[in-house]
């Protein structure tokens, strides 16, 4: 059976979306014309823009986890489910990739879009299995991958303000 929580302790806090940042304009007098300036985004305001981005892929992975473990030995599903998140773990790196952090923040959003990605690339391996047992046999390389993920997720939580995943 593939470990319906190999994925989904380290990406709760994860998805998909966009969120576009907001600009503010200035002026220095009514008689002068007003210039934009690009706003610096606050935490609150980026934690609210990865929370956007973040919840509906928990949605995604919550019911393909859930399929997941309903369908452990069907291998045309399980490989579909597994397609289904890699899908969404890429998207939510693009996607995160887009918000305007902070240089520490960026930081760790970089070294986990990277570490994200080599599982997803492993996941998506994994969903090329030509039988029940291979897909099984890949399990403990996926498990082993969560944890450098985990780790990044927390720290930018933490970085953003907002708490640590809820692990189930």
């Amino acid at each position: 059976m593939i470990a319906p929580s190999y994925l989904l302790r380290a990406l709760l806090g994860l998805g998909v979306g966009s969120v576009a940042l907001a600009g503010c304009a200035t002026s220095s007098g009514p008689s002068q014309p007003s210039a934009a300036v690009p706003a610096k985004p606050s935490i609150a305001m980026l934690a609210k823009q990865y929370l956007t981005i973040a919840e509906p892929a928990n949605r995604v992975l919550d019911k393909s986890f859930d399929a997941l473990e309903d369908n452990d030995d069907d291998l045309g599903a399980s490989s579909a489910l597994l397609r289904t998140i890699v899908a969404t773990e890429r998207s939510f790196d693009r996607e995160l990739l887009t918000l305007k952090l902070p240089p520490a923040m960026r930081e760790t959003a970089l070294e986990l879009v990277r570490v994200n990605e080599a599982r997803a690339d492993f996941t998506a391996r994994a969903a090329t299995a030509t039988s029940v047992m291979s897909l099984r046999r890949n399990e403990p390389d996926l498990d082993a991958m969560n944890a450098p993920v985990e780790e990044q997720v927390r720290l930018l939580r933490k970085g953003l303000g907002l708490p640590p995943p809820a692990t189930d």
